[in-house]
């Protein structure tokens, strides 16, 4: 997907006789920029409803009128239906680099005389398992320059009260890279307070493609201590809280499950609300104590 923003959509491309499929790199005020799916091509797609599009899905158009400016395609029409499913993006999974074994013994479970938690005991008796750093992916990062940082910037212009422009950074980097699993985490961040229906599509988006670079039946440890984890993580950590507050408890608890065996430190502090998952206990009530 990245590295291919030169490729553009020709009227060859398009049958505007039936809907089109696009994936969506980016939405803006009023457009969207997007890629035709199967290809790496690419088009500007101006429709109502983009405000309900995230980074990484594929639209359904039912199209209405192709045309270019300024050299450069444009499509528009209307949001038939959207879906996630990152297998169909053509994505480069992240790389996973070994980073040796993970040994239960050599973690820190409490006090010697405190018992074991209810969660960490199954984590413990599996024992020993290889531990993994996986790739972190951020456009315009200049690896000389150790303050070149687009996701620190972005939240720096937050911050300060420029929100709109710290927003903007962050679709831009989905736009060169729908890899860059931070971005999906901090667009997250942006809607948690106000929407976390769209806060956990962000979120969902960087959980699956992450998952896509774990493949199936990952068994490994991502420590929190390698911080190119952490990207990864943070995302599981929104996608859980959002399944939280929207009552989803059984999705929720696996997330948090999850990101137990994943992270057994848990620096996030999923230990200390699990418990509260898996008796059903709302949201609101969590945050009234």
């Amino acid at each position: 997907m990245d590295k291919n923003h030169q490729q553009k959509v020709t009227a060859d491309d398009l049958d505007l006789s039936g809907p089109v499929e696009l994936v969506v790199l980016a939405v803006k005020e009023r457009a969207a920029p997007c890629q035709l799916l199967g290809t790496s091509r690419n088009i500007t797609l101006r429709a109502s409803g983009l405000w309900d599009v995230v980074p990484g899905e594929i639209v359904t158009i039912e199209p209405r009128k192709h045309w270019r400016f300024s050299n450069h395609p444009y499509l528009s029409g209307e949001i038939l239906s959207t879906r996630l499913d990152v297998t169909e993006l053509g994505l480069v999974p992240l790389r996973l680099e070994d980073m040796g074994m993970w040994d239960p013994d050599e973690e820190y479970w409490g006090e010697e005389d405190e018992s074991i938690e209810a969660w960490a005991e199954p984590i413990i008796a599996r024992g020993p398992r290889r531990q993994y750093e996986m790739e972190q992916v951020i456009p315009g990062e200049d690896p000389d320059d150790p303050f070149s940082d687009p996701i620190i910037e972005s939240n720096e212009l937050k911050h300060a009260g420029f929100p709109a422009e710290a927003y903007r950074m962050l679709m831009e980097l989905c736009r060169s890279d729908l890899r860059c699993l931070d971005a999906h985490s901090h667009l997250g961040h942006f809607f948690f307070d106000r929407g976390p229906k769209t806060a956990l599509r962000h979120y969902e988006v960087g959980v699956r493609i992450g998952e896509l670079s774990l493949g199936e039946g990952f068994d490994g440890v991502l420590p929190w201590r390698l911080t190119d984890n952490r990207p990864f993580l943070r995302c599981m950590h929104g996608y859980g809280l959002c399944l939280w507050r929207l009552e989803r408890f059984d999705e929720a608890e696996r997330a948090f499950d999850r990101m137990l065996w994943l992270n057994p430190s848990d620096n996030q502090g999923i230990r200390f609300l699990i418990d509260d998952v898996r008796a059903r206990k709302a949201w609101e009530d969590r945050q009234a104590e």
